[in-house]
C-alpha cells in the first residue's frame, strides 16, 4: 500500500510574508525521510500507511502553529497498492504529454 498526501499550511495573523514560517513545515517533511516534493501550492509526501504520512503532516502543522496564532490546513490524500507513486504518477502524465503510448 502507498499513501500520497498533498497538503498546504498557511499561517494566519503573521502578515503577508509567510515563506519563512512555511519553510518550517517543509523542513519537518524533508527530515521525515519520506519521498516528498514541494511546489508553489502544496507539499506532497508518500508513505506506506496513513498513520505514517499523517504523523508527518501533524508535525509540520505543529511547527507552523509554534509561530502563528492560527493555521489553515488543506489536505488531499490517495491510497493505492504499489510504491513509488509520487514519481510514477507524474511520469505517466509526462509520457502522455510527449505523445507516448496510452
Amino acid at each position: 500500500m502507498s499513501v500520497i498526501v498533498a497538503f498546504s499550511v498557511t499561517p494566519i495573523g503573521v502578515g503577508e510574508d509567510v515563506g519563512e514560517i512555511v519553510a518550517e513545515a517543509v523542513r519537518v517533511v524533508r527530515a521525515s525521510g519520506l519521498p516528498n516534493r514541494t511546489d508553489a501550492m502544496f507539499t506532497t509526501i508518500e508513505g506506506g500507511t496513513w498513520d505514517e504520512v499523517l504523523a508527518v503532516v501533524r508535525d509540520a502543522v505543529a511547527a507552523v502553529e509554534a509561530r502563528a496564532p492560527r493555521v489553515s490546513v488543506v489536505i488531499k490524500g490517495d491510497a493505492r497498492a504499489g510504491e513509488g507513486r509520487l514519481e510514477t504518477k507524474v511520469a505517466t502524465v509526462e509520457r502522455h504529454l510527449a505523445g507516448g503510448p496510452s
